[in-house]
């Protein structure tokens, strides 16, 4: 992969795996994405290593060459990324089965290994959020279907309740968003829910809420960002608590700058004492509704804040200018399409 990827997001280095079973050598880019905390990619480098391969880690990136036989290992609690880089590379592993205990169960890890499966793998799911592989000499071609954007649907029924209108998303299955909609659904909102689409609104208004973040199956720390964003618009006040990433909370000065009331604490608020009790890291937040927003002038840091602040624009008092776009480009399907369709006006400036 070229150079020209580097720090863009953290897709090289899942093709690391993909990569070395092609070819047997490969080079990957320094990886990047939001910088909402500490992501390592030393998981990915042991998993890698103990399948077999020979890693170099440059100021550039990783180079890694296959010592073939990969061997199968037992490994202990694997993150959602390398679940997904270790699965294309475990179906080729030689000299016995792959065993991961404690593994990533969120719907894009078991949608990747049931595809695997159709393409010959060998993938058994156990108690214990435990997969064993057992490595195939090869794979067949296969046909599958994606299923919708978790982060998406979830960012626009949030959109439609927040300006107090209503959004009816298509292609993602209600079983993706079951902890979401529950939230929501205690804040006021109400559901109109088909095979085909999930549609939210709020005719008598929005109540607070208290709100932890939390791994597959509990509430996605992706969705906690509109979610801030909706609290401003709740009579009352609302409670947020992050336990998945120390710096997910960066986006929270450009809504103070329009007129959110919101304040951040250090201390676990809202729900049970999580890995940063002890540390200084701003992972809760007080939010007081309902706030009056206001046009402003912001600096979009990651693709969710890039989300929000477009939502939060929706309506405030005023003209609002946000810089940083691209986050959101990159993280969402055509979004200057989408708001326009949705009635939202924006117009994009070349700088």
């Amino acid at each position: 992969m070229p150079l020209s990827f580097s720090g863009l997001n953290r897709i090289p280095i899942l093709l690391l795996g993909p990569l070395l079973h092609r070819t047997g050598e490969a080079f990957v880019p320094l990886v990047g994405g939001d910088p909402i905390g500490r992501r390592p990619v030393d998981f990915h480098i042991e998993a890698l290593t103990a399948l077999g391969a020979e890693i170099e880690v440059t100021d550039e990136g990783l180079h890694a060459k296959a010592a073939p036989p990969a061997r199968g290992q037992d490994r202990a609690a694997v993150p959602v990324g390398r679940r997904h880089r270790d699965r294309a590379a475990d179906r080729r592993a030689r000299g016995g089965p792959d065993r991961a205990a404690h593994a990533a169960t969120e719907p894009e890890v078991i949608e990747l290994a049931l595809f695997l499966q159709r393409m010959g793998a060998r993938i058994e799911q156990s108690p214990g959020r435990k997969f064993t592989i057992d490595g195939v000499s090869s794979l067949r071609g296969a046909e599958t279907t994606l299923s919708g954007d978790r982060n998406e649907a979830f960012s626009y029924l949030v959109a439609g309740l927040v300006t107090k209108g209503e959004v009816r998303v298509h292609g993602c299955h209600q079983d993706r968003l079951v902890t979401a909609i529950t939230t929501l659904n205690r804040m006021g909102a109400q559901f109109d829910i088909t095979d085909e689409y999930i549609q939210a609104s709020a005719p008598a208004g929005l109540s607070p809420a208290a709100v932890q973040t939390d791994t597959h199956p509990g509430f996605m720390t992706d969705w906690q960002t509109p979610l801030v964003v909706l609290f401003t618009q709740a009579d009352g006040m609302s409670v947020l608590h992050e336990t998945v990433y120390e710096d997910r909370l960066v986006y929270v000065p450009a809504l103070k700058q329009m007129g959110a009331e919101i304040e951040l604490f250090s201390t676990c608020l809202g729900g049970e004492s999580c890995r940063f009790h002890d540390t200084n890291a701003l992972h809760s937040a007080i939010v007081k509704g309902v706030s009056k927003l206001r046009g402003a002038k912001v600096e979009v840091p990651d693709v969710r804040a890039g989300f929000s602040s477009v939502i939060a624009a929706a309506i405030a008092d005023g003209t609002s200018e946000i810089s940083g776009i691209h986050h959101l480009e990159r993280g969402y399907h055509r979004p200057m399409e989408q708001f326009a369709e949705l009635g939202l006006p924006i117009t994009t400036v070349e700088i």
